[in-house]
């Protein structure tokens, strides 16, 4: 008697890995060419170093390489100053994929997912066959640890090829160094254009790069205050789903609702949990583990009804408006700057803060759409732009206002950087590759206000420089008739003409005092605005005459 289909089939079927899988889907996580690896295995690399020098509250200096090896081939070596890492660590960090420490906590990082840097080892490993080359040292007195790695990628475990300890000059670091295949070019989408939009974001931070055609670049820090370290939190019951509450009340350890509620809760005390409780119909003191679905049902009733605190902000860290715009000055030309960031708010129990930066004037073109720089969590984003939530948000804010022209459902057109930085526990990314930003209301609503904030400035600043333009050419225009006008009035009223033409002069000058007096007006009113501003930071109030 045959064997039913069905008994075949399953001899076929087994667990996928998770390095399996991204093998053959690699392109959901941003190696989907050759271009675009090579950005992607320096930012994962560079984000890495990033967060471990903000941890060991060591400002950062990290040093970027890139060598051209031939045949679309290129070596990338990353250096950072940060904390070093443990020996036993090394291999699972860098050769096994969905391992690290940030997933389950509730506070701002740029890596989150434990996928990053042992993707670039596994895009290395399959391009050139070459393992991942790794330094570490944690302290003076300690040895560098030296590993070669690969990914096993049918258990998704890592595999070392090489292990030792050998002599390195730094006090505490690590280094890493891939070969890939990779194309090199320059220009918005490349890896100069994200270390200098990472300078921006990161004023903190110094960056020395090497590109392939060996000209060094150093991207210098413009403070050496350290961001405020974010400190992680618990969720907030407005955004756990109930799919999530129902392995919460399974895996916790409080033996009734009520301290559930107070324990594995942000903002929630124990009135508040006896008010979520009512609201649901439900006995503060019954056991979590004797919930069923209906009543899990209802606590998630009760929780909408109940009036709850937004969650604390202490899990995230804005950059601030005067070290956006300090950023924003270093690195890019311009006339007029200016930085809004925005208060707190919350989508889906998460809390985010958006900040927008504006540059005018310069060396940008005036005849092309605004250039636009977005960030998530001090990461540049430089692809998938038409999908972000940021480039919504910038083309449904009328811009005719703020001295910009501007089409219907179009990006305005003018000489102008847009920065959009969103900071947050989870930053809503439309994939793995965390390139765009989910177009979530409370974010889009956040991101118009803070444009339209920063646009009035803007607007401010063009149209008095466009009154003065215009008043400059009306004396232009005037100065050129003078001779003509002064002999038609000679002619007219007999007066000497030389006198005349004399007194239309003085008239002439009087105007471009009072043009040169609104000129230093308006900077001596950005100076005063800013050193306001700078007082504020530091003292957290203003003189008696502010």
């Amino acid at each position: 008697m045959n064997k039913p289909i069905a008994e075949e089939l399953s001899k076929n079927q087994r667990d996928i890995s998770v390095a399996e899988f991204f093998e053959r889907n690699r392109h959901l996580l941003g190696f989907d060419n050759k271009r675009k690896a090579l950005l992607t295995v320096v930012k994962e690399a560079v984000d890495n170093s990033l967060d471990a020098c903000e941890e060991a509250k060591q400002l950062p200096e990290i040093i970027i390489q890139i060598v051209e090896m031939g045949n679309d081939r290129y070596r990338v070596i990353i250096e950072d100053n940060g904390p070093g890492i443990v020996k036993k660590q090394i291999p699972n960090i860098f050769a096994k994929l969905l391992y690290g420490s940030k997933f389950h906590t509730m506070k701002q990082a740029r890596g989150q997912q434990g996928i990053g840097i042992s993707a670039a080892v596994l895009y290395a490993q399959l391009t050139t066959g070459r393992p991942a080359k790794i330094w570490s040292k944690i302290g003076a007195n300690q040895p560098a640890h030296y590993y070669e790695l690969h990914i096993d990628t049918q258990t998704n475990n890592p595999e070392i090829m090489r292990e030792e300890e050998v002599t390195w000059k730094k006090t505490t670091g690590v280094k890493i160094e891939l070969d890939i295949d990779a194309t090199y070019q320059k220009g918005d989408q490349s890896v100069d254009s994200y270390l200098k939009q990472t300078a921006i974001a990161n004023p903190h931070a110094t960056f020395i790069y090497t590109n392939p055609k060996a000209e060094q670049f150093v991207f210098a820090r413009a403070t050496d205050k350290l961001p405020k370290e974010p400190t992680a939190i618990k969720p907030h019951p407005y955004g756990v789903e109930l799919g999530i509450m129902l392995k919460m009340l399974k895996n916790t350890e409080c033996r009734t609702l009520q301290s559930f509620l107070t324990q594995e809760f942000s903002r929630v005390g124990p009135q508040t949990a006896k008010d979520i409780c009512e609201g649901a119909g439900l006995v503060p003191s019954m056991k979590p583990d004797e919930l069923q679905l209906p009543h899990v049902e209802k606590l998630i009733e009760g929780i909408k009804k109940t009036k709850i605190v937004a969650p604390s902000t202490d899990c995230i860290s804005p950059i601030g408006e005067e070290l956006l715009e300090k950023g924003m000055r270093k690195e890019i030309s311009a006339e007029f700057y200016t930085a809004v960031s925005r208060s707190p708010e919350v989508y889906k129990g998460i809390p985010f803060v958006v900040e927008v930066a504006m540059a005018y004037g310069g060396e940008q073109p005036g005849d092309q759409p605004v250039h636009i720089l977005r960030f998530a969590n001090r990461v540049p984003l430089l692809y998938q732009q038409g999908a972000c939530a940021s480039t919504k948000a910038i083309v449904q804010t009328n811009w005719r206002p703020y001295g910009l022209s501007q089409s219907q459902g179009a990006l305005p057109v003018g000489p102008l950087t847009v920065i959009i930085s969103l900071v947050s526990v989870w930053p809503p990314f439309t994939s793995e590759a965390k390139e765009a930003v989910a177009h979530y209301p409370e974010i889009l609503k956040e991101t118009k206000l803070a444009l339209q904030e920063a646009g009035r400035r803007l607007g401010s600043y063009v149209n008095k420089k466009r009154r003065i333009a215009d008043q400059q050419e009306r004396i232009s225009i005037f100065e050129n008739y003078i001779p003509e006008v002064a002999n038609a009035l000679s002619d007219l009223s007999g007066v000497n003409k030389e006198k005349i033409e004399e007194s239309m002069k003085k008239m002439l000058e009087k105007n471009k005092e009072y043009i040169q007096a609104h000129k230093e007006a308006h900077k001596v009113e950005k100076v005063e605005k800013k050193s306001k501003e700078e007082q504020v930071a530091l003292t957290g109030f203003e003189d008696d005459n502010g």
